[in-house]
């Protein structure tokens, strides 16, 4: 089944499978840069996660949740050289309630991207970048990703000896920060540094908040699944309230019409990049 093309608008019909593939976004930075992308799914009335009844965790809804979105958010994690997360996703993965794997997904239906990643000169997963200022990491979940490097970036502050029992366990730490907080902006200079061109955000509202604010994203990729929820223990992309206007120019838009509810895509711009202060990034 494909999807309608709204923006730029020709009325065409686009595949499905290879739609934001075909953006090539390992491929987006300039020289010495790296290209830092976003995405999430969220009903036509902002949730993206909410809580889940008597656990105090919040989750997608299974109502909003669907392949065709989770099959962009893989096309989206195969262009990328790292994928940026917080604590709060290993400790849900310990308890058994975190939304799956990190991806690109094994098996049949992921194949293509596995095989489109070593065609353009990737690694066969990308690495993995925790960013928390509290350390509170379970090791086993972080043991579970035995495929990739992981890395956990927090602040110079942080608790010395879980930086020590992390690094014995394996897992380099570095230090994006002078407090406890990683700062956007240390954190941008350190996947320079460390080489990479694309980094794909998967965490929640606070990290997406806090890059925001410090006007190092460049892309946001939205999914509105087209229906109401309501609900008053919910998360929106952006968390916390922002200390001005971010402003988004969308690049393209598409119509995906399903028996259970239609939803859109869309790829925005971010051109507000005048950094503010860091705001905390993980916990």
């Amino acid at each position: 089944m494909s999807v309608l093309q709204l923006f730029p608008p020709d009325g065409s019909g686009q595949n499905l499978q290879g739609l934001y593939l075909a953006m090539n976004l390992h491929q987006q930075a300039s020289a010495d840069d790296v290209f830092i992308y976003a995405n999430y799914i969220a009903s036509l009335d902002g949730r993206i996660a909410m809580e889940k009844a008597g656990s105090g965790e919040f989750e997608v809804p299974a109502s909003i949740a669907n392949p065709r979105d989770w099959r962009l958010y893989q096309e989206l994690a195969a262009q990328s050289d790292v994928m940026l997360t917080s604590a709060r996703y290993f400790r849900q993965l310990a308890k058994g309630c975190a939304q799956d794997l990190l991806p690109v997904g094994k098996g049949d239906d992921y194949a293509d991207l596995v095989r489109w990643r070593r065609e353009h000169g990737l690694k066969l997963q990308p690495d993995v970048m925790v960013l928390s200022s509290s350390l509170d990491l379970p090791l086993a979940a972080l043991q579970s990703l035995t495929d990739r490097q992981v890395i956990i970036v927090t602040g110079s502050s942080s608790d010395k000896n879980k930086r020590t029992l992390l690094e014995e366990a394996g897992f380099p730490v570095l230090l994006a920060g002078d407090g406890r907080i990683v700062e956007g902006g240390r954190l941008k200079q350190l996947l320079i540094e460390y080489g990479y061109r694309s980094a794909y955000m998967i965490a929640g509202p606070e990290v997406h908040g806090a890059l925001l604010s410090a006007g190092v994203l460049d892309e946001l990729f939205l999914t509105t699944h087209l229906s109401l929820l309501g609900g008053d223990r919910f998360y929106t992309i952006a968390g916390r309230e922002l200390k001005k206007t971010v402003g988004l120019q969308i690049q393209s838009l598409y119509l995906d019409q399903l028996d259970t509810g239609s939803q859109l895509f869309a790829r925005f711009r971010v051109c507000d990049r005048e950094p503010l202060t860091d705001m905390e990034v993980g916990s």
